[in-house]
């Protein structure tokens, strides 16, 4: 376990510095300004940012010379990951009102413009990857090959339609819809750090492994945090799943079955690190996350 200061101290130097990159994202303001407002608004209404701090990690842990010449890909994830929110709060999928503690973007924006701010946010995506000046060619055609399959059908978008067309009532059919909805953009976003320093196929499959069962944990905390959590602190309704009539973790295994598999995909995790974790902060971060009450 990595000293929770040093931890502390260096999940802030990422978070400080992807918040940085981000905030000089999307200034133009052409005739169109209202869509950089909205694309704006929700890239810029702070979360934790843990997919580009894993990012920025694993580029470190790779070798790359300094790791904020990983921020263009950190961030590319956290364009798509902004896309994905806002169409998930859209009235034809969750309808949800509040996001993070506040109004979701079509309730500022209305629904024509943040379906709008949301596709664009994709392609903005992949021009912060291909622009960037620190990485090679070959880097850049691996990271967007990355952000692509986890984002894409046969990832968080198919996810998504596992989630609110196909009922999922198993637990094997219920971790299928999270393994691609939730842990397929983790997965992702550390399989970034390490194409972006040009890291061995071995580290890209650990950090898949490590990606996929966080992702999984994520979720589950997420299931039992919409039954136990407190809702000014979780930052959206409490209940909104059993109110969809959703079947969730915590209705397969109860709470206490929850913490366990928290407990064992956290467990996992870390495993699949443990020759590459030299400092133990993917370990402690991983750690972290299954506590968390946000």
């Amino acid at each position: 376990m990595m000293d929770q200061q040093i931890y502390q101290a260096r999940y802030e130097e990422y978070r400080k510095a992807v918040e940085a990159f981000l905030n000089q994202q999307l200034t133009d303001k052409p005739r169109w300004a209202d869509l950089y407002d909205a694309m704006r608004y929700s890239l810029l209404s702070g979360g934790k940012r843990i997919r580009p701090v894993m990012t920025l990690e694993f580029a470190r842990l790779a070798g790359i010379k300094n790791w904020k010449d990983a921020l263009p890909v950190a961030c590319a994830l956290e364009f798509v990951h902004t896309y994905s929110l806002i169409h998930d709060d859209l009235p034809c999928m969750d309808d949800d009102d509040l996001r993070r503690g506040k109004p979701t973007n079509h309730k500022v924006y209305g629904e024509t413009l943040a379906v709008l701010a949301g596709d664009a946010l994709q392609p903005e995506a992949y021009h912060l990857i291909l622009t960037s000046h620190a990485l090679n060619a070959e880097q850049k055609a691996a990271c967007a090959l990355i952000l692509s399959e986890a984002s894409g059908a046969d990832g968080m978008v198919g996810g998504q339609v596992l989630d609110t067309i196909h009922e999922s009532k198993t637990r094997e059919d219920v971790t299928l819809v999270h393994r691609l909805k939730t842990g397929a953009m983790i997965a992702g976003a550390c399989k970034l750090g390490v194409a972006a320093a040009g890291g061995s196929e071995s580290f890209l499959k650990a950090a898949q492994e490590y990606g996929y069962q966080i992702g999984l944990a994520f979720q589950i905390r997420d299931d039992m945090l919409d039954v136990i959590g407190d809702q000014q602190a979780f930052g959206k309704p409490i209940g909104s799943d059993q109110d969809e009539g959703k079947v969730t973790f915590v209705d397969l295994l109860g709470i206490e079955g929850c913490e366990q598999a928290v407990l064992e995909c956290t467990e996992k995790a870390k495993q699949s690190v443990a020759d590459y974790d030299a400092d133990g902060f993917l370990s402690t971060l991983a750690d972290a996350m299954a506590i968390r009450n946000i």
